[in-house]
């Protein structure tokens, strides 16, 4: 059998391919099920690493995104589109998998565009609350759609949509609390705040965080992911902002987290500073406190509803992009850390916002369609 993983161009449409692919080879080892060969389709491998230690080919095609504002940037990313749409039709061809899974995204289009060409098996995931483009556009033909939150559910068609929840890789699943102090060469007792500004790092979150830096670290540890992009201009600017501090060291830049590092600082955690992309699915699987900062202009509005989305269940704080300055986000740090029935509430709220079984659920469903396809 030949399934083919496609989406993305982030972290948050990629790595959940690699939490769906490490459970569909769990399960062709432990059920003994007929051998699989797994492949992801898209303009770059994103993590080759990540593809490699799941035994997955990359398959390169163009692509081009077409932006919804007037931009000179989609005349020549049309053209990338068009040439995908050729690629991916002649290397399906080849190839002939017996389904797709897409996460959806501008990547994804020239191979759904010629899955539908070649009548491909496809099923899709939709990790935010409000649908992409790709995604509303190839719901129309898929056999089964997956959906990250219920609110979702109510834009795809009843017969075909399921609420599974967001795949989430097995080596952050869980954090690990033990040793991750230590890990982390943490030799005071104290809450550790970590903050995540998605895959490329946040310069709005970054900067109000160096703003208030010299308070937190009289108090907590701070872990701070920044992106690969911002890592030597916040170190920089970090190293002035506490030119005068005796807590220096309390504070924590990482560029990249690989997964070992995550999963320690997730451990180690006691609140967590995010965007409201697919990361919030990783927070609650670790049922930590969080406060949650949607990015504004997202297509469709989409992090701002995941954001609320997930403010309902209770297990975060939500503020937005309009409101966010330095005093309010101290002051809602401050708030969550020093009240232990918060802390707790938030908590369980988090455990109980999960599906676990995201990963198996969808699993079990590709590979279902694979095995009629093949028949």
């Amino acid at each position: 059998m030949k399934i083919l993983l496609t989406g993305g161009g982030s972290g948050g449409h990629f790595y959940p391919l690699i939490a769906i692919a490490e459970e569909i080879n769990r399960q062709i080892r432990e059920e003994k099920l007929l051998p699989v060969e797994l492949f992801f389709m898209s303009d770059s491998p994103y993590d080759a690493e990540a593809l490699l230690e799941n035994n997955i080919t990359f398959i390169k095609i163009p692509s081009g995104k077409i932006r919804r504002y007037f931009s000179l940037k989609n005349i020549p990313d049309l053209f990338r589109t068009f040439f995908g749409i050729i690629s991916a039709t002649k290397k399906l061809f080849n190839l002939y998998p017996d389904v797709i899974f897409s996460k959806g995204a501008y990547t994804s289009f020239p191979i759904l565009f010629a899955a539908r060409l070649l009548k491909i098996p496809v099923m899709i995931h939709e990790s935010d609350s409000v649908p992409g483009r790709t995604n509303t556009w190839s719901a129309k033909f898929a056999q089964r759609i997956a959906v990250s939150y219920p609110e979702t559910v109510k834009y795809f068609n009843s017969k075909k949509v399921a609420y599974t929840g967001n795949p989430v890789r097995k080596a952050i699943l869980q954090p690990t609390k033990s040793a991750s102090k230590e890990f982390l060469n943490m030799a005071e007792d104290l809450p550790v705040v970590f903050i995540l500004g998605g895959s490329l790092g946040s310069r709005l979150i970054n900067e109000q965080i160096l703003n208030i830096l010299p308070q937190l670290v009289e108090k907590y540890y701070v872990v701070h992911q920044t992106g690969k992009l911002n890592i030597e201009e916040i170190s920089r600017t970090a190293s002035v902002v506490l030119a005068d501090s005796h807590y220096k060291t309390r504070y924590r830049p990482y560029d990249y987290m690989d997964n070992l590092n995550m999963s320690m600082a997730a451990g180690a955690a006691s609140l967590v500073i995010s965007r409201a992309g697919s990361t919030i699915f990783e927070i609650a699987n670790w049922g930590i406190p969080s406060i949650i900062i949607p990015i504004t202009d997202s297509n469709g509005d989409h992090q701002r509803e995941n954001a609320y989305n997930y403010g309902r269940s209770g297990a975060c704080t939500v503020i937005e992009e309009s409101n966010l300055s330095a005093n309010i986000l101290l002051s809602e740090v401050e708030r969550i850390m020093t009240n232990s029935k918060i802390v707790e509430k938030m908590s369980l709220a988090a455990k109980e916002f999960v599906k676990a079984d995201s990963a198996k659920v969808i699993a079990e469903e590709i590979i279902k369609i694979g095995i009629q396809h093949e028949e």
